[in-house]
């Protein structure tokens, strides 16, 4: 281990020290399987109801970056399937072309204020990618040629919107976006499977290279800090089966495989979630997890678990109408709502919600 690895690994480690408070706590995983199989999961940790809703965006739909008179705008060229919180922002998601964008936070985001960027609002970061792009590799070279300024306000609870981007598509792809210093790093290549909150991802690469070494069988960090979360899901992401496993195959839906490594991500997922009602008074950080998804991106269904009903249920996307002209449609979760099976025909017509305008917040 390099001398830089071992001094980040050390200051994260020692007594908690370098995990800092404030914000949601997520964790994200990809998964790489036989017969081209990929899958994103993600838990959302936060310490209150966020008035989830998934909501049906056709193509066409014109948006502008509601950051004031320079914000960028653009024609949605791909419909996208999103998870919306507080009505303001997409906080995850998947488009027509198997794209999936995930918003995690992280408390050293520093968007900067380089006023000659086009500004546009966080709200809108992972929806501009769902939008525009079909391939991460697509994303990357779009957002580094044209760079955009995201800006950022508070959330309604008061709480820093300090987040970065997960984006994966259909061929394993990868790659991590952050602001640090005011400048956009990213992180490219189908390596960056796992990705949690604080510290910034090279950090979190090097501690990971630290419990490589450690091996999970002989021992895991078990809190529920982002570094812990993370070394727990990477050596469960590396060690469930990449291939049909007659153990489990006839107990799965259509004894698919398909079905198989979806179960196996959400496995993955709960065993890095945070039990509901656990939070941390000072660390806001520290929070329960409200929901999971997995985004099957060859097969283009997203599943969705609530932390709060009995019932997993997924949404198709080729049972979804996402033509020009087509209506907006949206499917509550927080309210109570029980859903089971293909939820799909379960969405109905609503006026978007308006994401979240950062006007004046530079």
């Amino acid at each position: 281990m390099s001398k830089r690895t071992t001094t980040v690994v050390a200051a994260c480690l020692a007594a908690g020290i370098g995990l800092p408070q404030g914000g949601e706590a997520c964790t994200r995983t990809l998964y790489v399987g036989d017969d081209e199989t990929v899958i994103t999961g993600r838990n959302m940790d936060w310490m209150q109801s966020m008035e989830t809703a998934l909501w049906v965006f056709p193509r066409g739909m014109a948006r502008d970056g509601r950051a004031g008179p320079d914000s960028p705008s653009w024609v949605s060229k791909y419909g996208s399937l999103v998870v919306s919180s507080y009505d303001l922002a997409s906080s995850d998601g998947m488009n027509e072309k198997g794209l999936v964008a995930n918003l995690l936070y992280l408390a050293e985001s520093d968007y900067g204020e380089d006023s000659a960027l086009p500004p546009l609002s966080i709200a809108l970061w992972a929806q501009y990618a769902l939008d525009n792009y079909a391939t991460v590799a697509e994303a990357v070279r779009g957002l580094t040629e044209q760079p955009l300024r995201v800006v950022a306000k508070d959330l309604p609870n008061g709480k820093p919107a300090a987040l970065h981007l997960s984006l994966s598509d259909p061929s394993g792809d990868s790659a991590i976006l952050e602001y640090l210093d005011g400048e956009l790093v990213i992180h490219h290549g189908p390596e960056f499977k796992v990705m949690t909150n604080s510290p910034p991802y090279a950090e979190q690469l090097a501690i990971d290279t630290y419990w490589q070494g450690v091996g999970g069988m002989a021992f895991l960090p078990g809190t529920v800090r982002a570094a812990d979360r993370y070394a727990r899901a990477s050596f469960l992401l590396d060690a469930v089966p990449k291939a049909l496993d007659d153990d489990y195959l006839d107990a799965v839906p259509d004894h698919t495989y398909a079905n198989q490594a979806v179960a196996q991500v959400l496995s993955v997922q709960r065993a890095v979630s945070v039990p509901l009602g656990i939070s941390v008074a000072q660390q806001p950080n520290l929070a329960s997890t409200l929901w999971s998804v997995a985004a099957d991106q060859k097969n283009r269904v997203y599943y969705f678990s609530s932390a709060t009903t009995p019932n997993t249920f997924w949404v198709a996307l080729d049972d979804l109408d996402f033509s020009p002209g087509a209506e907006v449609k949206t499917l509550p979760v927080d309210g109570g709502y029980v859903y089971a099976g293909n939820a799909a025909a379960r969405f109905t017509a609503a006026e978007p919600f308006a994401f979240m305008d950062v006007s004046g917040s530079d």
